[in-house]
């Protein structure tokens, strides 16, 4: 933590272990002076807690709570999603879908405290979600999750009763109270039976806002979306509604083919679009007096991330950072005039920074890189376009390995992003896994391959068409047009040996790897698959256990031609898979079932499996073990250069 005005970070938190325990959701108590905050991993379906050490007790997730002024940190209970309440007494959090409480003082017996036990705030069907105190903090309203429907919900703490505000047959969600906390608006999202995973979506039934009167439940539509684009709603990684003080709700939409923030009155009307322009808004946060809203995009820079501001009104949003490198995770002093965030540059990984009121932008603290960090080591990604060919752009990042001389043919590795929902950058990534994914990249630059990383189609920055694209994934996997788009373009570099280019990646990026050292082995000389998608019709139930492909015969039938397992006879090349048997995203089946099918058919195949390890690796030993079995497998089968024969770290 950093305090003003000098923001100066120091730690608060002590635990060294190399465990998987995430620290995560942290929130400051309404005095200040503490910070609340989850340790821990979240379930998967059968409700087990992550466990990637195999510890014989079982895991859990916990909510913590550290005081600023020193002292060690105290469990307060088990659950998720903190949410301190106005009267800066209690507690309200998420367990096994239930709401509960707890004081954030501890019990004075005499000469001991003693933690006081959480109880159930109320009890209700479904799970409860999206929890938010009335500026008062007699109320607490939430949503009810029911599977095909949920409501909005409020409880009153003075008579115990919980009002249902507008029930419907839809998906209700996101509420935000008006400043007088008489009113409450939310999302209305209507279900749609038999939409899959992994198949565009270019519109829906429209989605909506409304806002509900809090004593008579009673509530209005104050704006739809149109049909076609942005019909069908999209997050912008942040608050989906903001309710100003002036009488404005401020929403993202993708009316135009990009996610774009918008603003419409209470009172209704039209939507005034606030970010205009070819680019995408993330990572939204609310100022405190709730008049403007920071977030970070790609204008102007479609393969970084900067920040900026704009509030009802603004003729334009207001720059705040720029550069070669990448800001994100904006957070907002209390007074406004102190902005802090996360960065990282080609060379520098994600770390904390503050643009205080005057001077230039800053670390909050210092030396936090280790002395020995080759950060003069790393090379600077050049950005790369190339087109598909259906003449789909495609944005890749090259990375050259240094002291590459003419004439020089080196090894090559084609890197394909998971999700299929992200944008690698011209840096250190935002999210975890990619930011590792990243540095193996550089890893194998300093080994002496030339690495290309390659924003397929279906992933996110370059707009609605580019990511719900026609027929991707399950739906006709059209996507490997651009795999051998990059195929393409690296076999004539004159720096490439064309005979040794490998893929590697994880999850989509599994797919992706799997998919072409499938259809196409005479172009690609090896693969590391990283819990890879094999069977499209597995995975999909895997997120929807009521689909059937028997009922869906049509349906069913292109998944699995969209499948690696579709063309396993055309297998030849040597590949790795990695996997960790407790994946909650990909089933550990996939790889199973691959393996033998290889075995049977004399593919070269080596593994490495992780017991109880989830899907994005939590032990930092791990991710070190995965990618020393990568780079060591692509040296073996494609030869690393001479010029960086070396071990490194």
């Amino acid at each position: 933590m950093a305090e003003g005005p000098g923001f100066t970070g120091r730690q608060v938190t002590a635990w060294t272990e190399d465990d998987g325990q995430d620290l995560a959701a942290p929130v400051f108590t309404r005095d200040g002076r503490a910070v609340v905050f989850v340790r821990g991993g979240g379930p998967n379906r059968q409700g087990e807690i992550p466990n990637p050490t195999s510890e014989p007790e079982a895991a859990e997730r916990a909510i913590w709570i550290a005081p600023l002024g020193g002292g060690e940190p105290r469990r307060l209970a088990e659950g998720s999603a903190p949410l301190p309440a106005p009267d800066g007494e209690t507690l309200v959090f998420q367990s096994r879908g239930q709401v509960y409480a707890v004081p954030l003082a501890e019990e004075d017996s005499g000469e001991d405290t003693i933690p006081t036990a959480p109880r159930p705030l109320f009890t209700i069907r479904g799970s409860a979600d999206d929890l938010a105190w009335s500026p008062d903090g007699r109320r607490l309203a939430f949503s009810s999750r029911r599977g095909d429907h949920s409501f909005i919900g409020v409880f009153d703490l003075e008579t115990r009763e919980i009002r249902w505000l507008d029930p419907s047959l839809d998906r209700d969600g996101s509420p935000v109270w008006s400043a007088d906390g008489r009113r409450l608006a939310f999302l209305r999202i209507p279900n749609e039976e038999g939409r899959l995973p992994f198949a565009p979506v270019r519109s829906a039934l429209p989605w909506s806002i409304r806002i509900a009167d809090v004593e008579s439940g009673e509530a209005t539509e104050v704006w739809r979306a149109s049909e076609g684009p942005g019909s069908a709603f999209e997050s912008a990684n942040g608050p989906p509604l903001v309710w100003t003080p002036d009488g404005h709700l401020v929403f993202p939409w993708e009316r135009d083919g990009w996610l774009h923030l918008y603003a419409v009155a209470e009172t209704g009307g039209a939507a005034d679009l606030l970010t205009p322009g070819p680019f995408e808004v993330e990572h939204v946060t609310v100022a405190p007096d709730r008049r403007s809203v920071t977030f970070s995009s790609n204008q102007d820079d479609i393969d970084r991330r900067h920040l900026w501001r704009v509030a009802p009104g603004d003729s334009a949003p207001t720059r705040l950072t720029g550069g070669e490198g990448i800001e994100w995770g904006p957070a907002v002093s209390a007074s406004g005039a102190a902005i802090a965030f996360l960065a990282s540059d080609a060379a520098t990984p994600a770390h904390a920074e503050v643009l205080p009121p005057s001077g230039e932008r800053r670390p909050l603290v210092s030396g936090f890189m280790p002395a020995g960090f080759p950060h003069a080591a790393l090379v600077t990604p050049e950005q790369v376009v190339f087109e598909a060919s259906d003449g789909i752009e495609i944005h890749a990042q090259l990375f050259l390995p240094p002291e590459l001389e003419a004439g020089e043919r080196r090894p090559a590795a084609i890197f394909f992003h998971g999700g299929s929902r992200r944008q690698m950058l011209l840096g250190w990534h935002y999210l975890r896994y990619y930011h590792n994914a990243y540095a193996l990249n550089q890893y194998l630059a300093s080994r002496g391959y030339v690495v290309l990383s390659v924003n397929y189609r279906s992933g996110t920055g370059y707009g609605l068409e580019f990511r719900e694209a026609l027929d991707y994934g399950a739906r006709g996997a059209s996507e490997y047009r651009d795999v051998l788009a990059a195929a393409s373009w690296l076999r004539v570099r004159d720096y490439v040996d064309a005979e040794r280019i490998a893929l590697w990646g994880g999850s989509y990026g599994g797919y992706l790897t799997a998919l072409g050292l499938a259809r196409n082995s005479e172009l690609f000389a090896a693969g590391v698959d990283l819990h890879g998608v094999h069977d499209w019709n597995v995975v999909i139930r895997n997120f929807v256990p009521s689909y059937a492909p028997g009922d869906r015969e049509e349906v069913a039938r292109l998944a699995f031609e969209s499948s690696p397992m579709a063309a396993i006879d055309g297998w030849r090349s040597p590949v790795l898979l990695i996997h960790g048997d407790d994946d909650r995203n990909v089933p550990f089946s996939e790889s199973v079932t691959l393996i033998e099918s290889l075995r049977r058919r004399g593919v070269h195949v080596e593994q490495l499996v992780f017991p109880d390890e989830v899907h994005g690796f939590l032990l930092h030993r791990n991710w070190l073990a995965a990618f020393r079995a990568a780079s060591g497998f692509l040296d073996r089968h494609l030869g690393a250069a001479a010029a960086a024969a070396g071990e490194g770290s």
